[in-house]
């Protein structure tokens, strides 16, 4: 079966509602394609190497977490803007983004999406930040404590790849905090929070530092790595409830 991309539209604003967040893009549809969608494609970031990846698949629209238009990047149509924007313009391709929203849906969000993958009791869950943006982040009380080395354990085994830990291996965690992407400066909200970890995607040198003086456990287990999963879970919903052909498709990013 297929949808208008008219109605895909609107229902996954009613779902994330972008509305509620002050963000650093435009979300939802960035770039119109043709008026029907059968098949749906999904990924982190609309790099070239999505784009013609979905193009090969015979996509009709392709939903991402990191779009275009970023508040403050140069307007020019040039370069690699004009090559990535010619590739879905030529293919009738349509890119729907979603940034903020998709990371603190409480069911289908990126943080959501990872705490159930790391077995985090979201049933006791709140937000890190609740007057942020809309809310984001997330904390986690255990019933009981468990080593930081396990959490870390678990993630290299959800993630794929070595994430950088700063902390004592053995220390308890009895609560912890968490929020995907490039959110290491939300380390000040998590230790206000009284976590004993904090986990999200980058470093930034300062964050370090932090971690150290303040006596918090810290994660950076990868920007791409940690936001590779709400996009799946808001894929695979689309699919089941418009009855859609979807492909998740990852490009490999170190970051």
């Amino acid at each position: 079966m297929s949808v208008a991309l008219s109605q895909l539209c609107q229902y996954l604003d009613q779902c994330l509602q972008p509305e509620r967040f002050q963000d650093y893009c435009p979300n939802g549809l960035q770039v119109e394609g043709r008026d029907s969608v059968f098949r749906l494609a999904t990924g982190v970031t609309a790099c070239q190497s999505l784009l013609d990846a979905a193009v090969a698949w015979g996509a009709d629209a392709l939903l991402v977490h990191h779009g275009y238009f970023w508040r403050g990047e140069a307007p020019e149509i040039i370069g690699m803007k004009r090559r990535r924007l010619a590739t879905l313009l030529a293919s009738e391709i349509s890119l729907l983004a979603y940034h903020l929203p998709l990371d603190a849906h409480p069911q289908l969000g990126n943080n959501a999406c990872l705490g159930r993958l790391m077995g985090f009791d979201i049933e006791r869950q709140a937000p890190l930040q609740p007057g942020v943006a809309g809310g984001l982040g997330n904390i986690g009380d255990f019933t009981e404590a468990v080593p930081a080395q396990q959490l870390v354990a678990r993630l290299q085994e959800v993630t794929g790849r070595q994430p950088l830990h700063i902390g004592d291996p053995d220390a308890p965690v009895s609560r912890v905090a968490w929020c995907t992407g490039a959110a290491q400066d939300y380390i000040g909200a998590a230790v206000r929070a009284g976590a004993d970890l904090f986990v999200t995607g980058e470093a930034s040198e300062q964050t370090v530092h932090t971690a150290r003086e303040e006596g918090i456990g810290f994660v950076a287990a990868g920007h791409h790595a940690t936001e590779r999963y709400g996009v799946q879970a808001v894929g695979e919903h689309l699919a089941t409830r418009f009855s859609l052909e979807h492909r998740f498709i990852d490009i490999d990013n170190p970051v």
